[in-house]
């Protein structure tokens, strides 16, 4: 497989981010559920545990080991299925969605903070992402290797450096 990168850095509320964009050929609830809930989560790069009422969960990142130490994940914002926000302490982590006719738009963030290594940061999430699309239509995540995204996809983030 060749990656092949789709984010940008743009400018939100006077902040670099990191966007990228992937289509699902399914209505936004059931993107919703990919990038939400602890089960469906699990077949592309994790989980969590907590009461997400409380604003708060532990995320455990199992795609990268299989004894992970749990982060505290803040949530900041919830919009059903709209758009989701929240804080891991170091990152900023947000994704809306958009559905028209039965097909959902994904905008995934990241807000950078000065000095982050872009050229890493923006290959982990094509990965990611294309783990999710993977993990929503069924098709076999382990599939997806690592050494198709980094370092190929590494100069052409570090070239978006803001």
């Amino acid at each position: 497989m060749t990656a092949i990168r789709t984010g940008i850095v743009t400018t939100i509320d006077g902040q670099p981010n990191l966007v990228l964009t992937r289509t699902f050929g399914s209505p936004a609830e059931a993107v919703w559920q990919t990038f939400t809930e602890s089960d469906r989560l699990r077949d592309w790069i994790g989980y969590w545990e907590g009461d997400p009422t409380t604003g708060h969960v532990s995320f455990f990142m199992t795609a990268e080991s299989d004894a992970p130490e749990p982060s505290r994940y803040t949530i900041v914002e919830c919009d059903r299925p709209r758009r989701f926000g929240g804080d891991t302490g170091l990152w900023y982590l947000w994704l809306e969605l958009e559905e028209a006719h039965g097909v959902t738009t994904l905008r995934f963030g990241q807000r950078l903070n000065p000095g982050e290594d872009i050229g890493s940061i923006g290959p982990g999430w094509e990965y990611y992402l294309d783990r999710a699309e993977a993990a929503h239509e069924g098709r076999d995540v382990s599939a997806i290797a690592w050494d198709d995204y980094y370092p190929a996809l590494r100069d052409e983030y570090v070239a978006l450096t803001p």
